[in-house]
């Protein structure tokens, strides 16, 4: 085998046995933060070290305080709310520490509405080549 494809594919059924469906894992969520409440500030200050650099982001960051701050009914939004707060961490992570393209791309196809986040769906002007560039390992 020439790359890591083969193993990730092979072990791919496996995470679900191991992790847990994604509603498992949800609620694995939700039991750490009843159980530490302070993970949700610390989560929160990391994605506040973003603030500020893309619109959408500090939107989904506002939308994400009112959410983790309303536990009553979460069980039932745990989904959408951990899928929401992993993007926004992915999308605040890239906004500090990769190209500015290749963020706004991805604020730009992930962040904002509900439900519609399906995988090489880009919005129109992104630079693609330079996102592929990026990704193809360099001899």
């Amino acid at each position: 085998e020439d790359s890591m494809m083969p193993r990730l594919y092979r072990e791919a059924p496996v995470n679900a046995i191991w992790e847990g469906s994604g509603n498992v894992q949800c609620l694995d969520v939700l039991r750490a933060m009843q159980k530490s409440p302070r993970v949700v500030e610390v989560f929160l200050d990391e994605l506040g070290a973003a603030r500020g650099a893309h619109a959408t982001l500090d939107r989904e960051i506002t939308r994400l305080q009112q959410d983790l701050a309303a536990p009553e009914d979460f069980e039932y939004r745990a989904r959408d709310v951990v899928d929401r707060m992993a993007r926004s961490l992915q999308a605040a992570l890239l906004l500090q520490h990769a190209p500015t393209g290749l963020a706004e791309a991805f604020c730009n196809s992930r962040l904002g509405g509900e439900g519609q986040h399906n995988v090489g769906t880009l919005p129109r002007g992104v630079d693609c080549a330079a996102i592929i560039e990026r990704a193809t390992p360099q001899a």
